[in-house]
């Protein structure tokens, strides 16, 4: 079952450099990001759609403590009342207090595997590690608790 999402940058660049990235595709739809997320990214997939959120000045007002690609995702989620793929903490902390629903790149992981999608977590978690994506300890083991491996 797919569910509509607006995603941020870090999560397409990390998933497309461990060659994950279709699984975004196949747990959400549809899938929209903002301008500044396809700059950040460099490229829309097919199935990514780029829509410019309609309220700037909320999107400004954000960038005064996130950057512009996680204010504008932000603002768009808020509009579209979407959930928002975001991996950064200060900015989850700031999707939250505005009453967004959250997923990272983990839990789309965990997601994608109570899906079928994937076998196990474990090597795309240390595929991720590979690139530099920072996953805590703590978050390693409940990521791979909540994956049952």
């Amino acid at each position: 079952m797919t569910e509509p999402a607006v995603t941020d940058s870090t999560c397409l660049i990390a998933l497309e450099q461990i060659g994950y990235l279709d699984l975004l595709p196949a747990l959400f739809d549809p899938i929209q990001a903002p301008p500044a997320v396809e700059r950040e990214f460099g490229a829309a997939p097919p199935w990514l759609t780029v829509v410019a959120p309609a309220d700037v000045a909320l999107a400004k007002a954000l960038e005064m403590t996130i950057d512009e690609g996680e204010a504008e995702a932000i603002a768009l989620a808020i509009e579209r009342e979407w959930r928002i793929i975001l991996d950064d903490l200060q900015a989850r902390a700031v999707a939250q207090q505005m009453g967004l629903k959250l997923i990272g790149t983990v839990g789309i992981l965990v997601r994608a595997k109570r899906a079928g999608l994937l076998a196990e977590v474990k090597p795309v978690l240390q595929a991720l590690d590979r690139i530099g994506f920072y996953l805590s300890e703590p978050l390693m083991k409940e990521v791979l608790r909540l994956a049952d491996e």
